[in-house]
Order: structure tokens, then sequence, then C-alpha cells
């Protein structure tokens, strides 16, 4: 649109004495002014709701955008309105009076372009500041949700395959429960199935006085698993046994279930070496868990008349899918499908929640789609659009790919352990830190706890940054640059911020308590209107289930700042107290970005 277009504009009067800040993100309160005025526009339209969306800076700061479709249902009545342009002039004569607004104008076919006051801008700051940054966190309309994620296979190494679903499923879970919203962080592992069998067989065989050598009876798993896997693969005889051995298990024989204890425990330890480098909080409820649950399941959904047969095997029909959902094989085992039914049901009926997540690769999205269709059939979830809640959603993500464009893999073109991989991302942080003289100025742990935060926050952002459904090619000079959209950079910026208030030498509580803000130059209303956004950047990407929403603000925050920086003095300004506090807001703003990343912050570098 062009400034030409641009018609009538309404001032608000935003310089009141008092300023009054609302509850809810900036764009919610925005658009409770915006129902209200449409509900006195036309008030035959009471359904309608706000279409609010932030503006480029050149025509104002927030646009609605409701006056084209409301053009479009009354065309042709008896009404007041001549164009959609005139709609929008009434959307903008309606909006109710208030200190938050500094103007308004209507451009083109009625887009109205709405101006905060500066003022309110520089108070919802400042009582940021006072209040703590949680006062910012956006409400949802959930207060419980299930996050499936990680999902290992036990007697597996975790590998660059699970890194992703770890990575984002974590990120998700944290962007939630900043929100307030109840999650319940489920590591869905592969410990139950005909695998089992050959593990514990295996171990029987090859190693008679297994339970006197405890956990070195299995040594390295990967070892282990091969191992086991050519006998099965070889030894028709040993095959046989291994699927008595399931039967054995699943019937639950003392010595069976003691073994697989063992292979499971020994498992555990390898995936929490994993999640303490990570620092992920995650709580396991594998499928061996909800196998007890799935003969009820099933019968539930006999009972209602899904499950049919077709070849031997039990399946559900779903609409517009070739291939049925097999919840029963036919040799009467159970599946993927019979115990993601079952933990569907149970996360619904026991664990109350009303919004699921599972966090895996794109390659499962049918599978997924298929088992939500047929819990619909089943009536667990709402097949009406216009209900809500509750709801389950597959969060797909792409492959990690080499330099090459070819799955990850090492030399040997076996998969990459995970462990090696964040080992190595701390080792070159380390060696780095080390070149730049941070070895003889810091002491030993500082360094190490530095080497981890730049390693293993670098490999989360190089994830996180990108759109999940796309591959990313893993590269680790990429990913450690100082320059550009790295976790580097931005760590960086933020140890620059700190040492900026550090050395301004003033108490900066005391100055959050007794100081004010006032956004003066243009790249001080620039960051701090940047700064408010915070909120609604975090609904949108708790919404849309897509972190690298957050990850561009938070890059583009760190650009605003060095646009601020680089125009405004600070220390030793006249205007050095409202300053410092904008650069107290944005270490503040950032620090809580790198938390729901799962980025460590560095205070200095």
């Amino acid at each position: 649109m062009s400034e030409e277009m641009a018609s009538t504009d309404s001032d608000q009067g935003g310089n009141t004495n008092a300023v009054v800040i609302g509850t809810g993100s900036v764009r919610q309160q925005v658009s409770r002014l915006v129902k209200e005025s449409l509900r006195a526009t036309v008030p035959s339209e009471s359904s309608l709701e706000p279409i609010v969306a932030i503006c480029g800076a050149k025509f104002g700061d927030y646009q609605c955008n409701n006056a084209m479709g409301i053009w479009s249902k009354i065309k042709g009545q008896t009404t007041e309105f001549k164009n959609p342009n005139s709609v929008g002039q009434a959307i903008m004569k309606n909006l109710p009076k208030s200190n938050m607004i500094e103007k308004s104008s209507v451009a083109g076919p009625g887009f109205v372009n709405i101006v905060l006051s500066d003022l309110w801008i520089a108070e919802r700051i400042r009582q940021m500041l006072q209040d703590g940054i949680s006062t910012w966190a956006p409400v949802l309309p959930i207060t419980r949700a299930v996050v499936d994620f990680s999902s290992p296979n036990i007697a597996k190494e975790m590998h660059v395959g699970h890194l992703r679903s770890t990575i984002i499923g974590d990120c998700l879970a944290r962007m939630l429960e900043f929100c307030k919203v109840e999650v319940l962080r489920r590591n869905h592992v592969g410990d139950w199935g005909t695998q089992f069998g050959m593990l514990i067989e295996y171990l029987f065989e090859e190693l008679p006085n297994w339970e006197e050598l405890g956990e070195q009876a299995i040594g390295d798993l990967q070892t282990f698993y091969k191992a086991s896997k050519q006998k099965f693969d070889e030894d028709a005889n040993f095959k046989e046994r291994a699927q008595q051995a399931v039967v054995r298990l699943q019937g639950g024989e003392d010595k069976y279930r003691k073994a697989w204890n063992e292979i499971c425990d020994v498992s555990r330890k390898e995936f929490d070496q994993v999640y303490k480098r990570l620092k992920v909080e995650i709580e396991e409820k594998g499928e061996s868990f909800y196998n007890p649950y799935i003969p009820k399941v099933l019968n539930e959904l006999d009972e209602k008349r899904l499950i049919e047969e077709s070849e031997g095997a039990k399946v559900i029909f779903i609409e517009g899918q070739k291939i049925p959902l097999i919840v029963v094989k036919r040799d009467g085992g159970f599946n993927y499908a019979s115990t993601d039914m079952a933990a569907l049901k149970y996360r619904l009926s026991e664990e109350k929640a009303q919004w699921i997540v599972y966090v895996t690769d794109v390659g499962q999205s049918l599978h997924f789609e298929m088992v939500f269709s047929a819990a619909k059939r089943a009536g667990w979830l709402p097949i009406n659009n216009d209900v809500s809640f509750p709801k389950a959603r597959h969060v797909g993500f792409g492959l990690v790919l080499g330099t090459d464009g070819k799955r990850f893999r090492t030399r040997s073109t076996e998969v990459v352990r995970l462990v090696d991989l964040l080992d190595e991302a701390k080792h070159r942080s380390k060696e780095e830190l080390i070149k730049r003289g941070k070895e003889d100025e810091w002491t030993p742990e500082e360094l190490e706890n530095a080497a981890e935060a730049i390693g293993y926050g670098a490999v989360k952002y190089a994830d996180l940054k990108n759109n999940r459904l796309t591959n990313y090619t893993f590269n680790f000079d990429q990913m450690l640059d100082v320059r550009g959209n790295t976790a580097v950079y931005l760590l960086y910026a933020h140890a620059r911020i700190c040492s900026i208030i550090r050395k301004s030498g003033k108490d900066i509580e005391e100055l959050k308590k007794t100081g004010s803000i006032q956004l003066i130059h243009e790249n001080e209303r620039l960051l701090g209107m940047h700064l408010i956004q915070f909120s609604e950047i975090v609904e949108d990407a708790c919404t849309e289930l897509l972190p690298n929403t957050l990850c561009e603000y938070l890059y583009n925050l760190s650009e605003n700042f060095t646009k601020f920086y680089s125009t405004c003095k600070v220390v030793g300004s006249e205007e050095e107290t409202s300053r410092l506090l904008l650069c107290e807001a944005t270490a503040i703003v950032i620090r809580e970005c790198f938390k729901l990343l799962g980025i460590t912050p560095l205070y200095k570098l």
C-alpha cells in the first residue's frame, strides 16, 4: 500500500497522565479494543473476531484487517457503508478511547493502522522490569498438555536422529510451561516388543552368569544389540528360542522380567548422559507402560464397530486411506498402532490432557494422521472443527544432513552417536575460548561452563532456527561462527549488554525501582516496540508449534539493540538511566528466549 492511500487520522491523545497497562499480550489488548469497535460498527455481525497483525513501522504498529471481510458480507444490503474504506473509517472512529493508542489511520481498502503511545510502551517495559518477565506470559486456552518427544529405543544408542525430537520437544514444552500450562513431558521409549526376546535369549546363552556380572554383562549396547541381531538373522533355532522368550517375557516370568529390567536400566543410564548434557527433563512412560491398557481399548473400539477383520489381521479403515490401521497383527500380537491408540486414550481419559503433541520425524505423519482419525471415529477427539479441545497434533521434522547433503553419518556409515556429537561441540568451543586467552582469565570451572553453554547452545540453536519441517545441514563451522544468526553471536550479544550495565557502575536493581524510560530517539522506540511484542511471539510459536518463530524474534532483537546502541549513547549521557533500563530489559528478554530454547546464557565473554 502507498502513503497516498492513507486517509483520515484519529488522534487518541496518548499523552494522558495515568498510563493503564492491561492484561495479555499487546496484540490481545489491541484486539480487545478492535472487538469493541466491531460490535459498534456492525452490531448485526456479533460473532466477528478481530483480525489484528503486526504492521510495518511506516504505517503503524498494528493493523486491523476486518474491513474487507465485513464489506463482502454486507455488500448489496441496505447499509451506510459505500466501500471497504468506509467500513475501515467506521472501525477507526469506533475504537474506544485508550491511552494505549496514540493515533490511528485508514489506508487503502479499509486497513486500520494503529500507532501505540510511546508513554504506554515505556510503561509496559518499566512494569516488566519491576514485576518480572513472567507477567508477559501469554494466556493460552489450555491448562494441561502432553508433549511426547525424544523416544529412543531401549538397547540402542541415542543418535543424531533423536537430536531433533529431543531439542524441539524440550523447546515446545518450555514455551508452554512459560505460558503457565502444566506440561507432562513424556518419553515414549521403545521398551517392549519382539526385539527383547532376541536380546534376552542372547544374554542367557552367551552369559549364563549375567546376574553376577550386572551391567558389565551387556557392556557396550551397540555391540550387544548387533551381535544378538546377527545371531537372530543367521540362526533359525536361536530365532525360534527368541520368539519363545518374548512370550515368556510378556507372560511375566520372573527371570525374563529381571533380564528385561537390566537391559532397560543400562539403556536409561546411556540416555541420561544425553539429557544431562542438554539439560532436558523428561519422564519415561514407554510402550510397556501402555501395554496392559491395550486389550480394554481394543474392546472399546470393537464394541463401537470400528475394528474389522482383514487378511487375518484386525484393522480400522480410515476414510481416504487405501491401507487400514492395523491394531492386531495376524499372529495376534500388538504393534505401534495398538500401543499408540492405548497411549492416546490414557492421555485423554487418565491424564486429562487438552493438547497432545507428538514430536517425531515427518516420515511418521501418515501413521499419526490415521491414529487421530481413528480416535475421532471413536469419539475421543472432536470431529467438529468448531470444538477446539481436546486435540492432538503431530509435530513433524526433517532429516539432519551432512555437508555432503546426505543423511548425517560417520565415515564408517554408522549413524552418529549423540553423546559424541555433543562432546565434539563442547571440545571445539573450549579450544576457541583457549585461543582467545580465556584459560588465563577464567577459572577451570568457568571455562568448562562457558564451553558447554556455547557448544550445546550452538547445536540447539542451529536446529531450532530452521523451520522444523525442512531438512537441515549439520555443520560445526557454521553453528560455532561468532558472526550471523548463531547461538554464539547471540551469547556474545547478551554478554556485551551485561558488560555495558556493569561498566556504568550503577545499581541496576535500584534503577528499576526509581528510574523511568523515555523513548525519544527512533531507535529507542524501535527497540522498545520489539521488546513488548515478545509475548505474542511466544504465543504464535506455541500455537503453530514452530520454535523458529522465537529464534527469528531473538535474532532481530539483537539487531535492533545494535541499532539502538550505535546511535544512542548510554553511559555518561543525559538519558543514561532510561537507556540502561532499556539495556536491562533487552538482556532480560534475551535470557528468557535462551531459557525457552534451552540455552544457558553467559554474562561475560
